[in-house]
């Protein structure tokens, strides 16, 4: 059996390299023969109507980028990507993510998406219309963005106008601030539908609860409501593997803040003992193999 493992090609974090060598690792383990490219050492286009593509023979791809387009293009050449084209881009997307897990039963924080604006002087009705919903402090949060970052804590009206007239040609989300849940949340590994880590992270000096931001990550025991919403959530975006990141309501409910369809290892990996990424291998195996059958 051989692999593919596809990367972004201008700068990679130091979690998607962890995640690449953790992945080899994994797969040398098994005797699983494994490449790594990155998407712009990928030539794949449409010519005459049809995808072209120079990718060779691969029995899977991880994907590990967030490219639709290569993605997409990939996937109709016949090639099975981890996580499929379709999930990562309901997850990219914030508010896309939240669109899609409406009308489920799923707690989540009140969400008004700005509005589409073409000229640089835009409506600012919108601001208006927020705050008859939302009340200070609230949260903007840009719908593409990661690591914390682009996510802002708005305290006054002045602020808000401000941050809308920054953001006024960037997709972005209004959000109602889940006090309860200030500087922590808890983060969800699932795995083909299953539980298989999960710790708190909590940062004492941030509205983040971030580990990019200053945030610990740390042991924890969540009650099966947690475990069984994070399981609800990766079938309704259909993701082989995800991190669920929820925070914690006035009445200790879980509310569902963001869906990582390509969750870092390295963190939860340390402070649980789990072998995360060995997990994941064993099930685009065990998902090949089935396939092939």
């Amino acid at each position: 059996m051989k692999g593919l493992i596809i990367a972004n090609g201008y700068g990679l974090a130091d979690g998607i390299k962890n995640q690449i060598e953790r992945l080899k690792e994994e797969f040398q383990k098994r005797n699983v023969l494994i490449d790594l490219k990155k998407n712009n050492e990928i030539l794949v286009y449409i010519e005459k109507g049809n995808i072209k593509c120079n990718l060779g023979h691969y029995d899977f791809v991880v994907y590990l980028d967030k490219d639709r387009f290569v993605a997409r293009m990939l996937e109709k050449c016949g090639y099975r990507l981890f996580n499929s084209s379709n999930a990562i881009e309901l997850c990219d997307d914030k508010m896309l993510t939240h669109i899609s897990l409406s009308n489920n039963g799923i707690q989540m924080p009140t969400s008004i998406s700005s509005t589409l604006c073409y000229r640089d002087n835009g409506d600012r009705t919108i601001v208006d219309k927020v705050l008859k919903i939302l009340n200070f402090p609230l949260i903007v949060k840009e719908n593409y963005g990661s690591l914390g970052k682009q996510v802002y804590l708005i305290n006054n009206k002045e602020d808000l106008l401000n941050i809308e007239n920054k953001l006024i040609h960037t997709p972005h989300i209004f959000q109602e601030f889940i006090s309860t849940s200030k500087g922590k949340d808890y983060r969800i590994i699932v795995i083909g539908h299953k539980v298989v880590a999960y710790m708190k992270r909590e940062n004492k000096n941030s509205y983040l609860s971030n580990i990019a931001c200053g945030g610990t990550a740390l042991l924890c025991e969540l009650p099966n409501e947690y475990l069984e919403v994070a399981i609800k959530v990766s079938r309704i975006l259909n993701l082989d593997y995800c991190g669920v990141d929820i925070l914690e309501g006035s009445n200790n409910q879980p509310i569902i803040s963001e869906v990582n369809s390509n969750a870092f290892y390295e963190g939860i990996e340390k402070v649980t003992g789990v072998n995360v990424a060995g997990y994941y291998v064993d099930y685009i195996l065990e998902t090949i193999r089935k396939n092939a059958q």
